[in-house]
């Protein structure tokens, strides 16, 4: 049984070798071997498979020159590993290297070969097998290059634990490992690629892309994360199609009419060159210009997309490129190559053969598959630079520096050093097995490896825990992921005024190390956009907002669709295409533009604003105004008119009235918070002083005048100290609520952004309204009391009380302070504190104006009745009325009774004081008296009421005349004794207090 195992796996490992003939892989004996898989050739040739004989192996086209370099760079990095006296000591490594033609079935046939290899050494049929060709197991493998073509072997691989180094396969699934088990890389993974494509993006500000990925497992995950990053970015995708080499003529049509059709300028690329080539092929037919071309790395670099002829199109293209490499020592060895001279190399002869456009005879070597392969280039002419189905033959004696391909060019070694880094990555695993110390080993109990009999698990089970540091001074060891984390550079691509070629200049780097925003570094200036324009294209579905608007969301678009919106009032926006308005601060307020933010208006009632000027020359009037009077009262302070208008008192209403105007002068400039804790008190404390005095003064006269005998105590009620008293215990009363009013709810400055947005009042916030309320209630309260009084008293004698112009004052008073509560509250901002002003400053100017202007104007115009006669007259007078009217009204009611007796008419007893009809005098004097009153200044009041008209005629003399003022006041004291009046007594008993 055993024997018939090792025969069936020699038949198919026989089978596997026919397939790949000498020149079909470059093979090197070695105590270890290592695989390698590279895309020698584009593609394979498309073969109908009718079944009818025997399938035959599918011939591969299109030579791919920076294939063939990738795999001389891993055979270099064998070579100087087997030549370095420290790295690997008596120990030589081989390689079998096998083609993929970038695709997934050759690489699977070449995947096999390693596989059937390492399970025929598992058997070990050493002793029933005797090959004298056998080659050692493949401990590793380099590959594969695309990500679709390392899926497929990962997944193969990775049954048998055998580890695999790839140098270009990029895409995100590879990380997984719980499905890709022994798979590492070299190359960054390319979600640091979607995520830079995203940032580039972003910083040329364009929103609107369309995308195109490979159908394979290297284009689909990259372009799904880069959707992810854009949608984080608020970049939107237009279109998004898929593409594939072996997509037919009418599906590329259908992409390039998507790409036409479309107003987006940006297209993200996630393929391979081979993939993407019938595509811009087919855009270069329809010259369908002006794209910006975004390209990943599996194309950034292609030569297949990079040619002259495609430049109108994909010129200006910016792309992604791995860190370049330093080989040393690599470029001579490339120049090296030659048929004759690389026997275990046999991808040379082709390569030569590509490279001259000859053919090399086969010489002693001469074999079917050797002319099969021959035979089939000329039937498909896609080889390198032929241009008809018969060669030359070449003279091996051809110059390869003398010819340009993409063979030679070494000047940027990207992929060709991360084949170098990988077979490095292996070398050095090996260098950890055998260096390894019993004891301190990866394996159960800390035993090692031996180098001599090692598998390929014990080589994957090292290179997950490698580090080592490479030629360049780099550290390098992969993650959990079995990736390297490296860098990007970016290129652009431009057309080389020298040959015309397409040449890649590096225009920035991407450093995936740096933390988020500082990755991305372009220099600008360097990027040709097209090509050759310097101007950054537009790529946006809308055009950009300016400064002062956003983006509003159309229904039914993309959010990237928008359309322009004005900035409100109090926002703004300092950017271009703002997605929202930023509001101002609370102290400021947005221009007119909506570009910035502007400090508010400040407004307060100012000293220097018209309004505010005018209320002060009003208040400083006042002021004037009411010195003035208080000048006039102290100047002329012994003269009558002072004297009956209670002198003492009218200077503290002067004061008070000092008061009033200057607190007015609180309410204008701006609040702060000592002045809002002063005015209001300032103005109740001073107003209530005011209507104090007015209502004490009117009080005590009226009590005067209707008290009958004024008696000692009435004297001493009336007394001068007793009048302060009151007025103090009145405004005592407004203080108490004052100072309860600062101390639990005091005043203050207050800065309110709520009555108009783009200003700023500075108020006095109260602190209570119900405060507030109290002290004018109280006020006012007072002022009814006193217009109460003063109404009541209004037919007292002028000279005591003023009845008439304090009544009107208080109704000036009450006027004023009931229209203020409505201004008051329909006002806001400055306004309240003007409407204030205005009302304290009328109600004190109607004060001063209706209590002392009358005065004033007498002492200062009319000296001839501020006189102590023209008082007593007034009084006299006063009480002269009093009587007459009593008189008339007992007569009225003694003739009523006599009528209702019996109609009598007899008079009522004779009086000097009667009333009289048609103009007959009823007061008869002697003719001597007669003369007398003529002789000296007297006065004459005449009193009409009821039916008749009383005049009363009063004399007075001088002091030395004192003889005549006895006769008559004996003549009144008669004429009083008479009438018997309670009241004409109580008037005549105020004489002496004038």
């Amino acid at each position: 049984m055993t024997l018939y195992s090792c025969c069936l796996i020699l038949l198919v490992f026989t089978w596997n070798t026919a397939a790949y003939g000498p020149n079909q892989r470059a093979q090197k004996k070695g105590d270890i071997i290592l695989g390698g898989l590279f895309p020698i050739h584009f593609g394979v040739a498309a073969k109908d498979q009718d079944l009818k004989s025997r399938p035959e192996s599918v011939e591969c086209i299109r030579y791919n020159f920076r294939g063939f370099r990738w795999l001389q760079a891993m055979i270099f990095a064998i070579e100087e590993i087997n030549s370095s006296p420290t790295l690997l000591p008596n120990m030589t490594l081989g390689y079998r290297i096998f083609d993929t033609c970038n695709t997934v079935s050759k690489a699977l046939e070449a995947t096999l070969s390693f596989v059937a290899q390492n399970k025929i050494d598992s058997l070990n049929l050493d002793e029933f097998c005797n090959c004298s060709e056998h080659i050692p197991s493949t401990i590793a493998v380099v590959g594969a290059t695309g990500s679709g073509i390392s899926t497929a072997v990962a997944n193969l691989l990775g049954l048998f634990y055998i580890p695999q180094v790839s140098y270009a396969s990029s895409s995100r699934l590879l990380s997984n490992k719980n499905q890709f088990k022994s798979f590492l890389r070299t190359i960054p993974n390319d979600e640091h690629q979607a995520t830079a494509m995203a940032d580039i993006i972003e910083y040329f500000r364009w929103n609107w892309v369309g995308t195109i990925a490979a159908d394979d497992d290297y284009g689909r995950p990259g372009i799904e994360k880069f959707r992810e990053e854009a949608e984080e970015r608020d970049i939107c995708i237009d279109f998004s199609e898929l593409i594939s080499q072996y997509s037919d003529e009418e599906e590329i049509q259908q992409v390039v009419e998507v790409i036409q059709n479309s107003t987006a300028r940006v297209i993200v690329v996630f393929s391979s060159g081979p993939d993407l080539e019938p595509l811009i092929k087919e855009i270069v037919r329809r010259n369908i210009t002006g794209r910006i071309w975004l390209a990943s790395e599996a194309w950034a670099s292609s030569s297949l997309i990079a040619m002259p002829e495609f430049f109108r199109v994909i010129g200006g293209t910016i792309g992604f490129a791995l860190k370049a490499g330093q080989i040393p020592g690599f470029r001579e060895f490339l120049q090296k190559v030659h048929p004759k001279k690389s026997n275990n190399n046999g991808f040379a002869k082709e390569f030569w053969e590509e490279t001259f456009n000859c053919y090399l005879p086969d010489g002693s070597k001469n074999s079917p598959a050797s002319t099969s392969f021959h035979k089939g280039h000329e039937e498909v002419l896609g080889a390198g630079n032929g241009t008809s189905a018969f060669r030359p033959p070449c003279t091996g004696d051809e110059n390869i520096t003398s010819v340009e391909t993409p063979y030679m060019d070494y000047t940027h070694l990207r992929i060709s050093y991360n084949v170098y880094l990988a077979v490095y990555s292996i070398a050095h695993a090996l260098q950890d097995i055998y260096t390894c110390t019993p004891g301190k080993g990866l394996f159960t109990n800390g035993s090692c490896a031996d180098i001599k009999k090692v598998e390929a698990w014990q080589v994957l089970k090292h290179l997950r825990h490698l580090n080592f540091t490479n030629n360049m001074g780099e550290q390098v060891d992969f993650d959990e992921f079995g990736d390297l984390v490296g860098n990007y550079s970016i290129i652009n691509w431009h057309l080389s005024p020298e040959d015309g070629s397409v040449v890649f200049e590096e225009v920035g780097h991407y450093n995936v190390y740096a933390k988020k925003g500082e990755r991305l570094f372009i220099n600008e200036n360097k990027i040709l956009w097209s090509g050759f324009s310097k101007e950054v294209p537009f790529s946006n579905c809308s055009r950009d907002c300016l400064p002062g608007t956003r983006k509003g969301i159309i229904e039914g678009e993309p959010t990237c669709c928008f359309e322009c919106v004005d900035c409100p009032d109090g926002e703004y926006s300092d950017e271009t295409d703002a997605s929202a308005c930023d509001k101002c601060p609370e102290d400021y307020w947005s221009n007119e533009n909506h570009t910035s933010c502007i400090p508010k208006q400040i407004e307060f009632l100012s000293w220097t604003e018209p309004f505010g000027i005018a209320l002060t020359l009003f208040a400083v009037l006042g002021i004037f105004l009411t010195s003035f009077v208080l000048g006039v009262f102290t100047k002329f302070r012994n003269t009558p008119i002072v004297k009956a208008t209670n002198r003492e008192l009218s200077y503290l209403l002067l004061f008070s009235l000092l008061c009033c105007f200057s607190s007015s002068l609180f309410f204008i400039g701006e609040p702060q918070n000592w002045t809002c804790r002063l005015r209001q008190p300032a103005f109740g404390i001073s107003f209530v002083l005011c209507i104090s005095c007015i209502l004490v003064k009117t009080n005590r006269v009226l009590l005067v005048f209707e008290a009958k005998i004024p008696t000692s105590l009435h004297r001493k009620w009336w007394g001068l100290n007793l009048q302060f008293l009151l007025v103090f215990l009145c405004t005592f009363v407004q203080i108490v609520i004052c100072v309860i009013w600062l101390y639990t709810a005091p005043p203050s400055s207050y800065r309110n952004h709520e009555l108009e947005d783009e200003i700023i009042f500075i108020t006095c916030h109260e602190g209570s309204l119900m405060a507030l309320g109290f002290l004018i209630g109280y006020t006012c309260l007072l002022a009814a009391i006193c217009f109460f009084f003063a109404f009541k008293s209004r037919k007292l004698p002028e000279n005591f009380n003023e009845a008439k112009f304090i009544t009107f004052s208080m109704l000036i008073f009450f006027i004023v302070w009931i229209s203020f509560i409505p201004a008051y509250a329909s006002t806001y901002g400055k306004f309240v504190s003007a409407v204030e002003v205005i009302a304290i400053l009328a109600a004190s100017f109607g004060l001063l104006a209706c209590i002392f202007f009358n005065k004033v104007y007498i002492i200062l115009f009319k000296p001839s009745r501020n006189t102590i006669e023209e008082v007593r007259c007034s009084t006299a007078a006063h009480a002269f009325k009093v009587a007459a009217r009593a008189t008339l009204r007992r007569s009225n009611v003694s003739r009523k009774r006599s009528n209702s007796l019996g109609g009598s008419t007899g008079s009522t007893p004779s009086s000097s004081i009667s009333s009289k009809s048609n103009h007959e005098d009823p007061f008869p004097l002697p003719a001597s008296a007669e003369r007398q009153r003529q002789q000296q200044r007297g006065c004459k009041q005449k009193v009409s009421f009821g039916s008749g008209t009383v005049t009363l005629s009063l004399s007075f003399e001088e002091p030395q005349k004192n003889a005549m003022a006895n006769r008559n006041a004996k003549r009144r004291n008669s004429l009083e004794a008479q009438n018997s009046d309670d009241s004409l007594m109580r008037h005549r008993a105020l004489l002496p207090l004038q």
